[in-house]
């Protein structure tokens, strides 16, 4: 594993980091959207008093802290591969490139000793996952490494009922953020109940502590609501979802090729707004993940 020096001091010294995932780059935006994106990510999280550490594989080694190089490198390339925990020995081995999902930087970040991990939303329980068994490993990762994310809520492309139903069978305690209500990505509530509604940062820096004091295996998930000005009306995102599931069933697009299927074809739906408010949620995430880190090393 290379961990950049900047990286590497920053975590020797206590000082905050924010991990970043590359798929974001790779698989989520078009060039040179991706690329931008990523660099006023780790922007926001510098101007907010953190270090940035997005993660990627290049030629079968992991990189934690990416050089604005390789990120434009990485936004650039065609066929880089998705990873998630299953794919990792297999792109490791073969020196492939590739892009880190929520579980894979999760596994790297936890290895080079990085508390938190911001990014848009989760991976969870699909639509349909009753008869497909379709469920992200997004959220067995939640339960077993010890790694807190900072999301805008489960992906609304998915079912969020079952996979709050399954976090909480896991074990993994969902915190809203000035927020009784889970976010569902595009927008800022939900039906569903959060576990505790944390009003500060400093409230859920001191809720990672007491979870890694007392040896609690597995992440915590912060859900911060997209902001006002970027959220998608419920009704009118919904039809698109519904509209974008409908074309991919029709072409039998399965796995992991599902997620970035769909988010795309929202985007197509409607007119690049759901790709506006992606990235907003992602720069609300940055700020709120590096306020989380500052804290964090303060009391631990």
């Amino acid at each position: 594993m290379k961990i950049s020096e900047e990286v590497k001091e920053a975590i020797r010294l206590n000082k905050p980091v924010v991990a970043l995932e590359s798929t974001i780059i790779s698989h989520g935006m078009p060039y040179p959207r991706n690329v931008e994106c990523a660099l006023l990510v780790e922007k926001t999280i510098r101007e907010n008093g953190a270090i940035p550490a997005t993660i990627g594989i290049i030629e079968g080694e992991p990189i934690v802290g990416m050089s604005p190089e390789e990120i434009e490198e990485f936004g650039k390339r065609k066929g880089i591969a998705k990873c998630s925990r299953r794919d990792l020995p297999i792109v490791f081995a073969k020196k492939m490139w590739g892009a880190t999902t929520v579980s894979a930087t999760m596994i790297l970040a936890e290895k080079a000793g990085i508390e938190f991990f911001v990014t848009g939303g989760i991976g969870g329980v699909h639509r349909g996952a009753t008869q497909t068994f379709d469920i992200s490993a997004d959220l067995d990762e939640l339960s077993k490494t010890n790694v807190s994310v900072i999301c805008a809520g489960p992906k609304a492309i998915l079912d969020i009922g079952l996979t709050l139903e399954y976090l909480e069978t896991k074990g993994v305690p969902v915190i809203g953020y000035n927020s009784d209500k889970l976010p569902a990505f595009y927008t800022r509530t939900s039906e569903f109940n959060v576990l505790f509604n944390a009003k500060n940062p400093l409230e859920i820096a001191q809720i990672v502590k007491s979870k890694r004091e007392y040896d609690l295996e597995g992440g915590i998930l912060v859900c911060n609501p997209v902001p006002e000005e970027f959220s998608l009306p419920e009704e009118y995102i919904n039809s698109k979802i519904d509209q974008a599931i409908k074309e991919m069933n029709e072409k039998g697009i399965i796995g992991k090729d599902q997620t970035p299927f769909l988010l795309s074809k929202i985007v197509e739906l409607t007119d690049g707004e759901s790709l506006n408010t992606n990235i907003n949620l992602v720069l609300n995430n940055a700020k709120l993940g590096a306020l989380i880190a500052k804290e964090y090393t303060k009391i631990k």
